[in-house]
């Protein structure tokens, strides 16, 4: 396999590409994996069928040097960094359906928080601002899994799970090289999904031991009133993403409920997923929602030169303070960056929150 890892620098910006030629059968794949350093890479691939070695070089060749004409370098020792370079994984079967897919979560408004807090059937978990991830190991094989139920890749640190014996799949979010579990799926190839999520936890708890690898998530137990009064406040103060309520005897249902559900989430700023509806001039792109299947405009965002600037049709997420019912534009919009786990679908109206004074009554 021929690798090579670039580094770009330059102001705030941080950025690693990674590219790979690598043998399927018998031809060759050239794959890439790219983001802001620190940060849990995307990935993607110049050949969607094996090509013979000469086109892999050809295009290996030409992908590297695309990248040093706009000023990445290559990383010759993680040395050279502040911090090291992440290692990136691929698996043969990225993008394949696995048949795996998590609980998503309905939101909750602040007036809501204090009724969950309080109720001693509810636990709580802090919400990590990170990559959705599930973890598999089966069968000597670990595959990571995102929100869509697609095979992926991940973080070659990960592989450090393959060393323990034990099979399982985790729940969680990735954030660089670290992932945060939340949850416990399968256990030695038994479902557990059926089994009271506090059940679920402690086995979780006794795995994570075993594995000295991910982190477990702060969860505060339901029955501790104060303890969840404190997380929440700990998290709000810290800007963090937001904090996640949970049914302490619930089981794990796959999929979003229509309304409500037995794990709900409060997030501490609005975000949204949009589509580019137009790349504009000065480092800045056109949002759109869709409304009854029409791309209706959204307002405007300046991508700031930590980020590459996303194409048209891409989907991107995008933190705001609120939403104007009139325009339908955000206000104060910051960019985080392009969502390739999800679809047009999810770049809906009705993910909007409004000014207070201007919500219908």
């Amino acid at each position: 396999m021929q690798s090579i890892s670039l580094h770009y620098r330059e102001g705030s910006s941080d950025k690693i590409y990674q590219v790979t030629l690598e043998p399927d059968g018998t031809g060759y794949l050239v794959n890439f994996a790219f983001g802001r350093r620190g940060t849990t890479l995307q990935t993607g691939t110049k050949t969607q069928t094996p090509v013979d070695l000469p086109a892999a070089q050809k295009i290996f060749d030409k992908l590297v040097k695309e990248k040093t004409a706009k000023g990445y370098k290559e990383v010759v020792d993680a040395g050279d960094l502040s911090a090291p370079v992440a290692a990136y994984q691929r698996t043969d079967r990225e993008q394949n359906d696995t048949g795996i897919y998590c609980q998503l979560l309905n939101s909750i408004e602040i007036e809501d928080v204090d009724r969950y807090i309080q109720d001693d059937l509810y636990l709580a978990q802090e919400k990590h601002d990170g990559k959705r991830l599930l973890l598999a190991k089966r069968n000597g094989e670990l595959i990571a899994i995102n929100r869509k139920g697609l095979s992926v890749g991940f973080p070659a640190v990960f592989q450090g799970l393959l060393s323990h014996s034990t099979d399982f799949i985790l729940d969680g979010e990735a954030i660089g090289e670290t992932f945060y579990a939340f949850d416990l799926l399968e256990l030695n190839n038994e479902d557990i999904r059926p089994l009271p999520l506090s059940s679920r936890l402690e086995k979780l708890t006794t795995l994570q031991k075993d594995l000295q690898a991910p982190f477990l998530v702060e969860t505060a137990s339901a029955q501790d009133l104060a303890s969840k009064k404190s997380l929440y406040d700990k998290l709000h103060t810290q800007k963090k993403e937001g904090i996640i309520f949970k049914l302490k005897s619930s089981v794990y249902t796959p999929g979003r409920p229509a309304s409500g559900g037995t794990q709900l989430k409060h997030k501490f700023y609005a975000t949204a997923s949009f589509v580019v509806a137009a790349v504009n001039n000065k480092r800045s792109v056109a949002l759109g929602l869709y409304k009854e299947g029409t791309l209706v405009k959204a307002g405007n965002v300046t991508i700031s030169i930590n980020f590459d600037i996303p194409e048209e049709g891409d989907i991107v997420e995008v933190r705001y303070l609120y939403a104007f019912k009139e325009s339908g534009s955000v206000y104060q919009p910051v960019y985080l960056g392009k969502r390739v786990d999800l679809d047009y679908d999810d770049c809906i109206v009705s993910q909007l929150k409004y000014k207070a004074d201007q919500e219908e009554e």
